[in-house]
């Protein structure tokens, strides 16, 4: 797509961000690098309380407001929560109507991409310069009460201390094994 020099570039990522993590804003920071705006895509933003997605959908928007706030990002983003349809055609669809126009998708998710292929869109990786970090470890530590504070953002971490997300993590595992 031409741009005039008024016209901004705008990309889109989609997660769960259960919780964000310092993958996830390096992958924001990147991207901000060749994009003037990001669409933040908050998925499953209906499901809490369960071992997949333990925090809610504004826990979630906290968690990456502040982030993006303290590292001055905030005003290039957009952020909105979008509940799960389980039927693929029409989610993406949906995440096209919640967001202003968007050119790129970035994810690293294999299905994501061919739907927003599909439906037109080019799709790039999500491209964070750290490894080995993902929403499941990070919970699995706050279970086991071993250190996962360093791989969220510092802001991320003081919010989920006070809201005493170690304590709801073990309570949902506690529930669910009881099952």
């Amino acid at each position: 797509m031409n741009h005039d020099k008024n016209q901004k570039k705008r990309g889109i990522i989609v997660g769960r961000f259960q919780p964000y993590h310092l993958g996830h804003h390096n992958a924001v920071k990147n991207i901000l690098q060749e994009m003037d705006e990001l669409a933040i895509v908050i998925g499953s933003s209906d499901d809490s309380y369960n071992l997949q997605n333990p925090f809610t959908s504004g826990e979630r928007l906290e968690m990456i407001c502040g982030a993006l706030k303290k590292d001055r990002l905030y005003e290039k983003c957009f952020i909105a929560q979008v509940p799960d349809v389980n039927e693929n055609s029409l989610w993406t669809s949906k995440i096209i109507s919640y967001f202003p126009a968007f050119e790129v998708v970035y994810t690293n998710n294999p299905l994501v991409k061919q739907l927003f292929e599909k439906a037109g869109y080019s799709t790039k990786k999500m491209v964070s310069n750290l490894k080995d970090i993902d929403g499941m470890k990070i919970r699995q530590l706050m279970f086991s009460g071993k250190d996962w504070k360093k791989l969220v953002p510092a802001s991320v971490a003081d919010y989920l201390e006070k809201i005493g997300a170690e304590k709801r993590i073990k309570a949902i595992i506690e529930k669910e094994e009881k099952e």
